[in-house]
């Protein structure tokens, strides 16, 4: 008898997904976004059928739905200057994200590595958004993702 085994999941930039696989997301999102009010007709705006759609519905989804609900750990690279971690800090709790530990490091040649552990269970809007505005404070050189539970 075959062991059951449980779900896996993978992290894959969107530019090495199949074809069949990114469409699937893409029609996902269309519906989501209100784009589209019917599979047939997202499918039809992406250029797919609806059976390659179904055979892969229930697999794909973004990295923000999967990380919503969860703790993800962030590892930035920042400037050692005043005010950069308070910013950081700042932006975390103004999107509603709960700081579960701080990790920095001792800073080098003015650049300091920072881990945090965030709670995203009452993240305003999502991952994604979140990442993208850390990604804009003045002195956060670098900004990502390396683990979620």
């Amino acid at each position: 008898m075959q062991e059951k085994r449980a779900k896996e999941f993978y992290m894959v930039r969107k530019d090495i997904l199949p074809e069949a696989i990114y469409k699937t997301a893409l029609v996902k999102e269309l519906i989501a976004r209100g784009e589209a009010f019917t599979v047939n007709e997202a499918v039809g705006k992406v250029g797919m059928s609806r059976s390659a759609f179904y055979k892969y519905r229930d697999g794909v989804f973004p990295f923000y739905q999967a990380s919503k609900e969860k703790i993800i750990t962030v590892s930035l690279l920042l400037e050692h200057k005043t005010g950069v971690l308070s910013n950081v800090l700042n932006t975390v709790a103004l999107m509603k994200g709960n700081v579960l530990t701080i990790n920095q490091g001792i800073p080098l040649q003015g650049m300091a590595v920072v881990n945090l552990s965030i709670d995203t269970m009452e993240i305003m809007g999502d991952v994604e958004g979140l990442i993208i505005k850390l990604q804009q404070i003045d002195g956060a050189k670098k900004v990502e993702i390396v683990g979620h539970s």
